[in-house]
């Protein structure tokens, strides 16, 4: 029997298991993720979270300043969208809300894991209810926790989340998990600089590549301004600066 028979059927619909107990409709999801060509890093330090993605932008006559990957859902939390554009925009805003109600439930500011947990609370219930598909994209959220300090987390479609010190999404996720590993054997960025640069460096070793400003998106988070801040074109230009002099 070949394998396209014995997985007849299955992966017609979100909700029934394989013989060999597997949710192909969740796989595919995740294969549009690797599949959307864009790779995305977060990097946390001892007092700063970063993250860094490529900027792609499709067609010469889109105006570049309104195409991004990178989006603040709080003041102070933020993420990197990995996967298809639509569904990362659904799933930010669902993100904002689900923010901004816990403000007004309880009044103060939701933490960056308690949004990590809800948003993969909410993307398991896509895999068990035949009304929705799972949403093809993977959220790398950052944030500064007042006990805690810098907090990275993602999320997948399956509805799986975790803290992590360095995690990638996207194309060529594999290699830069092993970069990261050789980097990270040891200890975490001391400061905010590092951070950025092992990011870059990530991205520029697995996507072989040497970036410009305007190729870029990076945020950051940091313990002397615990605010979400995306960098500008010329502050990507100075720590690309920066990084090559130091080479």
């Amino acid at each position: 029997m070949s394998s396209r028979s014995a997985n007849a059927g299955y992966d017609r619909h979100i909700t029934i298991f394989s013989p060999e107990g597997r949710l192909f409709q969740v796989e595919y999801a995740f294969k549009a993720i690797s599949n959307a060509g864009m790779t995305s890093v977060g990097v946390r330090g001892k007092d700063s979270v970063v993250i860094a993605t490529q900027k792609k932008v499709p067609d010469k006559l889109i105006d570049a300043s309104t195409v991004t990957h990178i989006f603040q859902i709080t003041p102070y939390i933020g993420c990197v969208m990995t996967g298809l554009d639509p569904d990362a925009r659904n799933q930010v805003m669902r993100a904002r809300q689900e923010a901004a109600e816990f403000k007004y439930k309880h009044g103060y500011e939701m933490a960056p894991d308690m949004l990590a947990k809800r948003m993969a609370n909410i993307n398991q219930v896509y895999t068990q209810k035949a009304f929705m598909r799972p949403l093809g994209v993977s959220m790398i959220l950052i944030g500064w926790d007042i006990e805690r300090g810098p907090q990275l987390y993602k999320t997948d479609p399956a509805g799986y989340f975790a803290g992590f010190r360095a995690t990638v999404a996207g194309a060529k996720h594999q290699e830069a998990f092993n970069y990261l590993e050789k980097k990270l054997k040891n200890d975490e960025p001391a400061n905010v600089e590092d951070a950025i640069e092992l990011a870059v460096a990530t991205l520029s070793s697995v996507l072989s590549a040497n970036f410009k400003a305007q190729d870029l998106e990076i945020a950051v988070v940091t313990k002397d301004s615990p605010e979400f801040r995306v960098l500008t074109t010329e502050d990507i230009d100075g720590e690309l600066t920066r990084i090559a002099e130091k080479d």
